[in-house]
């Protein structure tokens, strides 16, 4: 049994290695957000001239657009060593002090979901932003005392998913603000070309647009929707690699994506608000408890991209379906339904 593991495992690791080059090493390699590169491009450049840290930036937007990548850029192009966390294991002051007290000089702290950070951790982090300091308590009660703890100059990256969830003292303290946004399909189309030449697929025009047109201006589904396209060309291809528009459409069939992009989940919701809800309107935790998930995963996930497209509204009374959401599932709107100019 081992020696049938140890002779896959050359394999797996070219695999792996595979799968982390999918992500672009530089600004100049990064597609798309060109506003966003721009800034950032300059924020770096100005730093590296005047030989400081750079500023601490704030990346904000949905989930896949490339935030945790822009943040590994940050590092590779300041050549400083990168650290990474994230918001829900920071959970009290002592964990934040621990990574602070351990960075060295110019290092780059990634935090992601930065918005869901304890409370007292954030009020910790705005002296640490601003004068590279925190205060340690020591003791209890009357004979408390607070000890002041120098920390090594450092670069804070960001990432947060719901910046109005992030207090203000908080976000005034970055020194930049970047928003990323949706990708427009040629865009997508040329991350797909990238991503085809790295997982060995040959992959035309067509099929490109095809699986472009399906990823819901998101970088990391269309990488993750080539990848199942990789693997259906893999077993039904034969020694073929091309991956014609017949095989992409086949192979997201399988893994219920249809034309627009929409998922068994996305599915769900709609036809639980038009069949069930009759349309709306139905608040958000009504809604998640109906199709048996969570509220924050349909807030986050499926409605920016139903609202987006026009299958969803969003209002004071609730979530309500618009036609466009009827006429793609196929059901007839009923006597009575409300839309958006009815609320």
């Amino acid at each position: 049994m081992s020696d049938a593991r140890d002779q896959r495992l050359p394999e797996d690791e070219t695999e792996l290695a595979v799968e982390g080059a999918l992500r672009p090493g530089s600004l100049a390699e990064f597609i798309g957000q060109m506003k966003v590169r721009g800034q950032l491009q300059l924020l770096l450049d100005a730093a590296r001239i005047q030989q400081r840290p750079a500023d601490h930036i704030l990346l904000s937007g949905p989930p896949g657009l490339g935030k945790t990548t822009l943040a590994m850029i940050v590092a590779h192009e300041s050549e400083r060593p990168l650290r990474m966390s994230s918001g829900p294991a920071i959970q009290h002051a002592g964990d934040l002090a621990a990574l602070l007290s351990s960075l060295v000089p110019g290092e780059v702290l990634f935090i992601d979901e930065i918005h869901r950070m304890a409370r007292s951790a954030e009020e910790m982090l705005y002296l640490a932003m601003e004068d590279f300091r925190v205060d340690i308590m020591v003791g209890k009660g009357a004979g408390a005392t607070s000890i002041p703890l120098d920390l090594a100059p450092f670069t804070l990256v960001g990432a947060t998913t719901r910046s109005g969830l992030l207090p203000n003292p908080l976000r005034d303290r970055f020194g930049f603000t970047a928003h990323l946004e949706y990708y427009e399909p040629i865009e997508l189309e040329q991350v797909i070309a990238r991503s085809a030449v790295m997982l060995d697929v040959d992959l035309p025009a067509a099929s490109r647009a095809e699986i472009a047109r399906r990823s819901r201006g998101t970088p990391r589904i269309a990488n993750r929707l080539l990848r199942r396209v990789r693997d259906y060309v893999v077993v039904h291809g034969g020694s073929s690699t091309q991956a014609t528009t017949t095989d992409v459409s086949a192979a997201l069939d399988l893994y219920d994506v249809d034309d627009l992009g929409l998922d068994r989940l996305d599915r769900a919701v709609l036809d639980a608000l038009v069949r069930r809800f009759r349309g709306g309107p139905v608040g958000l935790n009504t809604l998640a408890v109906t199709v048996g998930e969570e509220a924050d995963t349909i807030e986050s996930v499926v409605e920016p991209y139903l609202v987006r497209i026009g299958f969803m509204g969003r209002t004071p009374r609730g979530r309500v379906a618009t036609p466009e959401a009827y006429a793609h599932l196929g059901i007839p709107r009923h006597d009575g339904a409300l839309t958006l100019d009815d609320l």
